[in-house]
């Protein structure tokens, strides 16, 4: 009797231990928890200061989900063979979200600011010198060319372009690319308003621009048509995102395909944000993710972005040395070239009313935000071909 009891008790214990051997406590490292805190910091500036809400709770929950350890071989993590999320991540590695996120983003764009006052096109030119600039730094810091390029996009802050090239040139950084990128568009009320009021002056703050002239159906039609065969027949590498992006906006424009340019821009972004969100967030794992080069792609990223914004308001200034009182820009609009739409150009409005309740400048800072969608996608386009 002893002796079955004794029995009874060890194969008890042995369960026991087996079933401990599972669970997420047995395999928990410092780096998981540190990764943790990181998801639960993005679900706190989402919920309770509603920073880019829509992009930091799937990559915030998805923190959590890829940040949970469990015994290899069980085919649930995200670099698993086979499992589930592997195979939600599969869009993200092939680079197949991001044109559906510019094909959303094409539906739901006004390109009449721009195309009303081209000029300021410029702007979102030269707002890109942030990627080339931190293209430069990555590669003075040892990184590979090709990886370099995939840290520098993110200086467009544009998260979907930023996936879109780590995925074809550094996909073993793609994680880190991803979240630097979206983290620095989350904190865009944060990180512009500084740099813009330290290069102007009040009187630039207060300048009133002319209001946009209206646009005609037909310029709207035109416009992507046009812009796709100017933009791809030189960039062709920037096909995937650039004819993704002009073709839901003639579905916006051209006012016969309605339902689909509603589906595109409601339904069908949603749900890509969400998937392309969580299995970024997931990708996090910090066996894989928490590395010396995670920490150096999140200094470069944060100074691209504010070497982008610098240089969108240090272009206008210049621009306006050579325009007629009367037709000058406010450089408080130079934010907007950087591709985070619509976030930029309502900080630039933000910023102008703190200095005149008046002066509405959102309007005007569409046109740069717009272009920077455009210019970050071109970018990409020539890294792509030059190093692909």
């Amino acid at each position: 009797m002893e002796t079955t009891t004794n029995s009874l008790f060890g194969f008890l214990g042995e369960n026991l231990q087996q079933f401990l051997s599972y669970t997420a406590f047995s395999h928990m490292t410092v780096g998981h928890i540190i990764m943790m805190m990181v998801g639960l910091g993005f679900l706190y500036l989402a919920i309770r200061h509603e920073f880019e809400p829509m992009l930091l709770i799937p990559i915030g929950f998805g923190i959590l989900i890829g940040n949970i350890p469990f015994m290899p071989g069980l085919r649930i993590g995200i670099y698993e063979e086979g499992s589930v999320l592997n195979i939600l991540y599969f869009g993200v590695v092939q680079g197949l979200y991001p044109p559906l996120i510019f094909l959303g983003i094409g539906a739901m764009t006004d390109f009449s600011a721009l195309i009303s006052n081209p000029k300021l096109m410029l702007i979102g030119a030269a707002a890109q010198v942030g990627i080339f600039g931190a293209y430069i730094a990555a590669l003075l810091l040892g990184f590979m060319p090709n990886e370099a390029a995939a840290i520098g996009i993110i200086g467009g802050a544009d998260g979907p372009t930023a996936i879109f090239l780590s995925s074809r040139l550094a996909p073993h950084l793609m994680g880190a690319v991803a979240i630097s990128a979206y983290s620095y568009m989350a904190l865009v009320p944060v990180l512009q308003p500084p740099v813009m009021k330290l290069l102007t002056s009040r009187k630039e703050r207060l300048i009133r621009m002319r209001p946009p002239r209206a646009v005609s159906h037909l310029e709207k039609v035109m416009f992507p048509i046009i812009g796709l065969l100017l933009t791809c027949l030189v960039v062709p590498s920037g096909l995937p995102l650039l004819g993704m992006l002009f073709f839901g906006n003639l579905l916006k424009e051209s006012g016969v395909t309605r339902r689909l340019a509603e589906t595109a821009r409601g339904p069908l972004i949603d749900i890509v944000t969400i998937l392309i969100g969580l299995t970024v967030g997931a990708s996090t794992q910090a066996t894989t993710f928490l590395t010396g080069d995670s920490i150096r792609i999140f200094v470069l990223g944060a100074a691209s972005f504010v070497v982008a914004t610098f240089g969108g308001v240090l272009f206008v200034k210049i621009f306006n040395l050579f325009l007629k009182e009367g037709n000058k820009i406010n450089p408080l609009i130079g934010n907007a070239g950087v591709s985070a739409v619509p976030d930029s150009a309502r900080v630039s409005q933000v910023v102008g009313l703190q200095y005149d309740k008046t002066n509405h400048l959102l309007m005007h800072a569409m046109g740069p935000n717009v272009a920077g969608v455009i210019g970050s996608a071109v970018a990409a386009g020539i890294l792509l071909g030059f190093l692909s």
